[in-house]
């Protein structure tokens, strides 16, 4: 580098131009040296579209609502007017009811029951089908590995809630397969009927408040477990709450190809007095209408937060 102008022979001074022509000291001496200056690429401009960022919590549970507004009337009204509709639905028709809601239900709870004590069942309409009165190894190992794939699943999309009741459900059937006896095992099935099947019916209905980034929303297909949920509900439970009053509405007897009835079962097999088992089914059914208000306030909360936040961003 000389100390002077490459283009002028001007004196340097301190900056990257001369101060008497104005040239450019780097690509003067470059146009000396090789009869023309190298132009350097002007670096790439990454230009980054804007994101746009929902307003308020990402909506895990909302999902694409389409309109939060009449989402939140459905939350607030849909599990209240089903069951008020089965209440009514079992008062004028009870026969027809327990045929095409509850039934399907009850074996469903029979067969619950069933697996998570250790033993193989198939549910059907009028009857869960049990093989063997021993415990086996294909329902266990099955149960297993459904519930192992639900708390996987659960860990990679970071779902606590599912999480924690993959982990319970898990916990309950190894206590139920390796500590319940056999005869309590079988005593469990038999309750199971109306007994999980009034779990299940909850659960189908709490399903209104999830799942709405899947079909059960998409599909619609949560009208159709709200409807299932709530008429199997009303049904089981409306017979036992009956029974507090009116021995006569206990479902004793024998059913025409099934056998003897849950409740005859329960009594004359276990040794359960009546008033305890009816009791035993009132309770479980509060149980589960305490747990639903639960979710239905968590529900109609959520949806009201949604449709708020969205008139604000509006």
């Amino acid at each position: 580098m000389t100390a002077t102008c490459p283009w002028c022979s001007a004196p340097r001074s301190g900056g990257t131009t001369c101060p008497r022509c104005g040239a450019d000291y780097a690509k003067a001496e470059q146009i000396k040296a090789q009869g023309r200056a190298t132009v350097a690429a002007p670096a790439a401009t990454i230009v980054v579209p804007p994101v746009a960022v929902p307003s308020g919590e990402p909506d895990v549970m909302e999902g694409r609502i389409e309109d939060p507004r009449l989402e939140l009337w459905f939350c607030a009204a849909g599990i209240p007017a089903a069951l008020l509709l089965g209440v009514l639905f079992h008062l004028a028709l009870p026969g027809l009811q327990r045929i095409f809601l509850a039934m399907p239900v009850h074996e469903l709870g029979h067969a619950a029951a069933a697996w998570f004590c250790g033993y193989f069942a198939i549910p059907t309409l009028w009857k869960t089908i049990t093989f063997s009165e021993s415990r086996d190894f294909i329902a266990p190992v099955a149960l297993f590995g459904a519930l192992g794939f639900l708390i996987f699943k659960a860990h990679v999309r970071e779902n606590r809630a599912l999480l924690a009741l993959g982990i319970v459900l898990l916990a309950l059937q190894a206590t139920g397969t390796f500590f319940v006896k056999a005869r309590t095992a079988q005593m469990l099935i038999v309750f199971g009927g109306d007994g999980f099947g009034m779990v299940l019916a909850t659960a189908l209905m709490a399903t209104f408040f999830f799942g709405k980034t899947t079909q059960i929303y998409r599909g619609s297909l949560r009208w159709g477990f709200l409807a299932i949920g709530a008429g199997a509900f009303a049904d089981m439970f409306g017979t036992w709450w009956a029974a507090r009053s009116d021995f006569g509405a206990v479902p004793f007897g024998e059913m025409e190809g099934v056998g003897l009835s849950d409740a005859t079962k329960l009594v004359d097999w276990y040794n359960w007095p009546t008033e305890v088992m009816i009791r035993r089914y009132v309770a479980l059914g509060l149980c589960c209408l305490a747990v639903l208000a639960a979710v239905y306030a968590w529900g109609v909360w959520r949806a009201l937060k949604s449709a708020r936040e969205r008139a604000r961003s509006a």
